[in-house]
């Protein structure tokens, strides 16, 4: 087991499994707020030979080599590649520390979020409407990019819902494209769709004013990625372009930006994490704790 395992910021994992990781270590901290600072990160860790961390928190080189004592790091979050991860993998690679992430544990709630928003503003139930008369996704031309896990159950709900679903990925997908989904490269699916969706790992900009003026306007653009999928000038010029075009995304997609974005007007946003639902804590609970518990049957 940890001789002490620390929980360093808020890692969303429910009751019955935080009472199953205190049996796996002799002590265990968990702390109720994000660290403002590297130094209160490292200050927080101390000792701790596990760290268990959310997606707000750093812990690059430095603090890995003030912290000696720590062979494995937790990511209590998506973990697709190194380049989006918030953990210098390579760093802890290097002194031999183990990280591990999880994968598809909110995917459903941000589907759920993305449709929900969709309808409001084409039929206007909330204080916006996109069109002058309201809109059923029947026949809109919706642009999917990035068809990963969460990609796919926004492509596969907007078909239910009679839209023409187009995607744009890194590699294509034949099974996908079996269901009717149509691939585009993407200066065509931005010129094409009404409706683009974004579904691309943490840091990961696709869309800068070249493709926002391949997009032109009366479009609505609805980002599911930590962060901004774009370049935040060149979207904040978009949306001065005309009215109708609209960008919606939840806390996670206004990360890093609420200065430049939350008060525009044309900006849906909803301050709250759309994949946090009883569901999605249970199964990021779920893969922590397995996680964790594998390491140390991997390490006797």
């Amino acid at each position: 087991m940890f001789e002490k395992l620390v929980a360093i910021e808020p890692i969303g994992v429910d009751e019955e499994h935080v009472e199953k990781l205190k049996t796996l270590c002799r002590e265990y901290v968990a702390y109720e707020d994000i660290p403002q600072s590297p130094e209160e990160v490292i200050r927080r860790i101390g000792d701790a030979d596990g760290v268990l961390v959310s997606f707000t928190t750093l812990i690059p080189r430095a603090v890995i080599e003030a912290c000696p004592n720590v062979r494995y790091i937790g990511m209590c979050c998506s973990l697709y590649d190194e380049q989006s991860a918030n953990v210098d993998i390579p760093c802890c690679r290097e002194k031999g520390i183990a990280v591990t992430g999880i994968r598809d544990y909110g995917d459903p709630g941000v589907t759920e979020f993305g449709i929900s928003r969709l309808v409001d503003l084409l039929h206007g139930f909330g204080e916006h409407q996109w069109k002058e008369r309201s809109t059923e996704l029947t026949g809109v031309k919706c642009g999917i990019v990035g068809l990963g896990t969460t990609g796919i159950l926004m492509a596969d709900a907007l078909q239910f819902f009679g839209a023409e679903v187009y995607y744009y990925s890194r590699t294509r997908k034949p099974e996908q494209e079996e269901k009717g989904f149509v691939y585009l490269p993407l200066p065509e699916l931005l010129e094409k769709c009404e409706i683009i969706s974004t579904h691309l790992n943490k840091n990961t900009i696709l869309l800068h004013e070249k493709e926002f003026e391949q997009m032109g306007n009366g479009k609505i653009l609805l980002n599911t990625a930590i962060g901004p999928s774009f370049d935040v000038s060149a979207l904040k010029k978009w949306l001065e372009a005309s009215r109708q075009n609209y960008y919606i995304c939840d806390e996670t997609g206004m990360t890093g930006c609420h200065e430049e974005l939350a008060d525009l007007p044309q900006v849906l946003y909803t301050p709250r994490y759309s994949g946090s639902g009883i569901q999605c804590t249970q199964r990021l609970s779920q893969k922590v704790t397995e996680n964790v518990e594998k390491f140390l049957e991997e390490h006797k």
